[in-house]
């Protein structure tokens, strides 16, 4: 299933158009845009679904997604999937979508990160879950154990790090934390104890048997998750194509919420999902996504709390988004508007 989920996933990087009811290509010049996927997750629906309804040429845009070297290789080590080579692209998207915290971590910690800014944040409440062994059946029982994440900074490891302050740990002294931990053969190893898990991890984890431990969703923190990073020195000469791309984004969030049947059928073409159980699951989670995908200020301040370097330090929140592009279709009506007239059309 994994492996069709995600081989799905880069299919659709060359998806052609669906029609989108009474609407046609708001420019006649196509701007371009490059855009990494910085992984294959349900936060990466919208922008599936933007290529395959054809939203982007709609919006005046001509995007090329890809799937960066480093992300064909995690996959692979992560999942067994080989990408296929036509999907790779080499070069930093002027857009990447992934997640904020470990976009900002990176910009503050490692000189050659690329240095962007949050248009859009389409997670903004961590939805993970800790997976772990069966004979571990309470979270208390974590303390002391291995918790796995992929990365300092990735929203796994913020996520864990906030849970293991709301049971009054220290994350550094009362859990060890591993890097590259994700996955149950790391359980089966005897590697990791528990790992943090999203959305298309849990189910294959409880189907072979392990312990769906906790959701950490309950607790709402507020991250600066998956979203919309564009480059900032690319930002500045291209806010055009920024606008129309934040638009597209709009676009795609509402035929998610607002035509079910639309996106069950994208489930089955590009995702190989045809089960009705399996299809209402993601589709639960799928119009959970925000309508109105502001970058998420609150998730970044308690970012920058957990993260608190010196570099980090030398930051105000407002350095690290712009707000401007959702505020200006929020305050048209436009946002809003849409989401009366698809309503209409069904």
């Amino acid at each position: 299933m994994k492996s069709r989920i995600v081989t799905a996933m880069l299919c659709t990087l060359a998806a052609g158009a669906l029609p989108w009811p009474g609407t046609a290509l708001a420019q006649d010049k196509l701007l371009p845009v490059s855009v990494e996927l910085g992984d294959v997750s349900l936060t990466k629906l919208p922008f599936v679904m933007a290529a395959e309804a054809g939203i982007y040429k709609r919006n005046g845009l001509e995007v090329r997604q890809y799937i960066t070297p480093r992300a064909a290789e995690l996959i692979r080590h992560s999942s067994g999937v080989i990408v296929p080579k036509e999907f790779i692209g080499t070069g930093l998207g002027d857009i990447n979508i992934g997640g904020g915290s470990p976009t900002l971590v990176r910009m503050t910690s490692d000189a050659r990160a690329p240095q962007r800014v949050i248009l859009a944040t389409n997670d903004p409440v961590s939805r993970f879950h800790i997976i772990s062994r069966t004979d571990i059946a309470r979270p208390e029982e974590l303390k002391g154990k291995r918790i796995g994440f992929s990365s300092v900074g990735a929203l796994s490891h913020y996520s864990i790090v906030l849970f293991a302050q709301r049971m009054g740990w220290d994350a550094t002294r009362d859990l060890s934390l591993l890097a590259s931990g994700m996955g149950t053969e790391l359980i089966k190893s005897g590697r990791v104890d528990a790992f943090a898990a999203d959305e298309i991890a849990i189910g294959e984890a409880v189907r072979q048997g392990y312990r769906d431990l906790i959701d950490l969703g309950q607790y709402k923190f507020p991250m600066p998750g998956s979203g919309v990073n564009a480059l900032k020195d690319w930002l500045p000469n291209n806010r055009e194509a920024a606008a129309r791309f934040i638009k597209s984004t709009i676009d795609a969030i509402a035929l998610i919420k607002t035509d079910k049947q639309a996106a069950f059928a994208a489930m089955a073409k590009w995702y190989g999902i045809t089960s009705p159980e399996q299809q209402e699951h993601i589709y639960a989670q799928a119009v959970q996504l925000p309508g109105k995908p502001y970058p998420s200020v609150e998730g970044i301040k308690l970012m920058m709390e957990v993260y608190n370097h010196r570099e980090m330090r030398v930051h105000k929140p407002e350095d690290f988004y712009d707000a401007s592009f959702i505020t200006e279709l929020d305050k048209s009506g436009y946002i809003d508007g849409l989401y009366k007239r698809t309503a209409g059309q069904r």
